[in-house]
């Protein structure tokens, strides 16, 4: 009798966890099998230095064309969800586990800030307008327990909804500027945006300062190319001396070349230090090559320093015995003089040389400016 009582009670019991494990709101997140309905979807991009990661799970319309917006699919504001979870909450911006969104740096959405980091990403939609949620509990299903006190920014959009029909929902990048992203959810026919903004000088230094502190650190040219970086976006001078003087220095590989000298002297004078820069400069001159030469007078042309930059122009076109470029670097320094008829026919001669349809373009287009008495 106590064993077939025993025998029962097994059986119950093994009944009960075979329902529980079938039916349990547990159980979906203990096994995953996948269901062809809903997809799990990836997509990242870079802009500058700074990486932008979205994941989600992605619903599909399935015939319900008219039927998703303001619906049970995706709802208007907050809604309690049941199923133990009684709190308002907004639409989960894709289906079973919630969105994720996550930047590399900090960045600026829709004109907010927002720490680097990975959120949950929901949205509380409108008819016309939408609220962009970032949360910080990451690891929720869906927004059945969204909390509002983990939000960390709330930011509004406007959604565009005249887009070709998209039968799965979808997250996609668009390249506006080289620092402004615009990332959309499109799903039917609406179209969700977000402006994502980074500051590319500030994200860019602290990559070069931290790759300046690793293995990097020890790299001559890697040295020179982060001073470089310094001097033409004018940060960081202090520091990027310092890399461009270990860079030069005989005991640490020297790069004894006028390209790096050239930035050490660009360093010493934007920290006021002109005659130590000065006499680099002269000392380095004849290391150059035509072409560093040439580069380093349009350099001084940007920097609006005219005389220097033709002092060199002259020294490299005798010194080169007229070479290509060196008329075309006499072109330029004597058009920013003023003095357009010289710098026309070294403009003419430049043409005879030039050694492509792309440079023949160039020059024809400063020949026809100088010609009519305009300056380059």
């Amino acid at each position: 009798m106590t064993l077939s009582f025993s025998f029962r009670s097994l059986l119950f019991c093994l009944f009960t966890l075979s329902f529980l494990a079938t039916n349990s709101p547990v159980s979906a997140q203990m096994l995953r099998i996948p269901d062809g309905v809903n997809i799990h979807k990836s997509a990242s991009q870079k802009i500058g230095v700074t990486e932008v990661a979205v994941s989600w799970n992605a619903p599909s319309l399935r015939g319900r064309e008219g039927k998703i917006w303001g619906t049970d699919v995706a709802y208007f504001g907050f809604k309690e969800l049941g199923f133990g979870s009684y709190v308002p909450s907004p639409w989960r911006a894709g289906s079973n586990e919630c969105t994720t969104i996550s930047f590399s740096t900090d960045v600026t959405i829709n004109g907010k800030p927002l720490a680097a980091g990975k959120y949950a990403f929901f949205i509380a939609l409108d008819q016309d307008s939408s609220t962009l949620i970032f949360n910080k509990n990451i690891g929720e299903w869906g927004s059945y327990f969204y909390d509002k006190d983990q939000d960390v920014m709330r930011v509004v959009t406007r959604q565009r909804k005249d887009q070709p029909l998209r039968e799965l929902l979808d997250y996609q990048f668009q390249q506006k500027t080289d620092n402004e992203l615009e990332l959309y959810l499109t799903w039917e026919n609406w179209q969700i945006p977000m402006s994502i903004v980074v500051d590319l000088k500030k994200t860019t230094l602290a990559s070069i300062q931290s790759q300046m502190s690793g293995a990097m650190g020890f790299d001559p040219l890697s040295l020179e190319a982060a001073a470089r970086w310094c001097l033409s976006q004018e940060v960081n001078y202090q520091q990027a001396l310092t890399w461009i003087e270990s860079a030069t220095d005989p005991k640490f590989g020297a790069i004894d070349k006028f390209g790096a000298l050239s930035v050490k002297a660009g360093l010493l004078e934007k920290l006021g230090r002109d005659q130590e820069a000065e006499q680099i400069l002269h000392a380095s001159i004849h290391k150059a090559n035509t072409f560093e030469l040439h580069n380093y007078g349009r350099q001084l042309l940007a920097q609006n320093k005219v005389d220097k930059a033709l002092e060199i122009f002259e020294f490299n076109f005798k010194n080169q015995a007229g070479q290509w470029p060196t008329h075309v670097g006499l072109m330029r320094g004597l058009s920013a003089k003023g003095k357009l008829k010289e710098a026309l026919e070294h403009a003419k001669l430049a043409l005879e040389q030039a050694p492509n349809d792309m440079n023949r373009n160039v020059l024809k287009e400063a020949i026809a400016k100088l010609e009519k008495n305009q300056a380059l």
